[in-house]
């Protein structure tokens, strides 16, 4: 990876953003390193040569996303916001702008995320549930739980979102013209009706 880090800004997102395409477009098992490779401009001799094997760039760019949105989330400093609902909001605007920032990003999660491949759906598992801990974790930490009703448990809502985005990616799948924008207004339609039903009334 020494080397592949050692490229110049521009190389490096050129061949990110050919991985994430060929990735994309055909599931980890369809994909081959010479797609990859055709999309980079490179040799295909220089996949293995920046990063070992075909599993091992798969991995990376996972690595590479989760990497970026967490940067940015420690950047703006969203963890100093009390507020739970108002942390999720601002974080999964962090996280739209990240996947923005880079082509074919949102397809390549998605295909992640329902990814069925042996040699990959083990290690696919460890790095969600990774994901959803430490998701959770950043969500709970430092909150005003004061203003949630007394019956209400905040883990149980941080689920409730889980299983939303698990059912959105799922319908998303099979959608030609996924529209970020309008799948990010329904998320914040949907915290602003949890805050309403959850929260005390002094705290609306």
């Amino acid at each position: 990876m020494e080397k592949f880090l050692g490229l110049p800004s521009e190389k490096k997102n050129t061949i990110i953003n050919a991985g994430l395409k060929a990735f994309s477009k055909n599931g980890y098992k369809k994909c081959s390193v010479s797609d990859i490779a055709s999309l980079a401009g490179i040799a295909k001799s220089m996949i293995f040569h920046y990063f070992g094997t075909k599993k091992d760039m798969y991995f990376y760019l996972l690595e590479f996303i989760a990497d970026a949105i967490v940067n940015e989330v420690k950047f703006a400093a969203i963890d100093a916001e009390s507020d739970f609902f108002e942390r999720i909001r601002l974080a999964a605007y962090m996280k739209v702008a990240v996947l923005k920032h880079h082509p074919h990003a949102i397809s390549f999660i998605m295909s992640f995320y329902f990814e069925t491949d042996e040699e990959v759906v083990e290690d696919i598992k460890v790095r969600l549930a990774q994901g959803f801990n430490y998701s959770s974790d950043f969500a709970l930490k430092d909150i005003e739980m004061r203003k949630f009703k007394s019956d209400v448990d905040p883990r149980l809502v941080i689920k409730m979102l889980h299983y939303y985005t698990e059912g959105f990616l799922g319908k998303a799948k099979y959608q030609t013209d996924l529209d970020i924008d309008e799948m990010t207004a329904e998320f914040y339609q949907c915290l602003d009706m949890l805050r309403k039903n959850l929260y005390k009334e002094e705290y609306l």
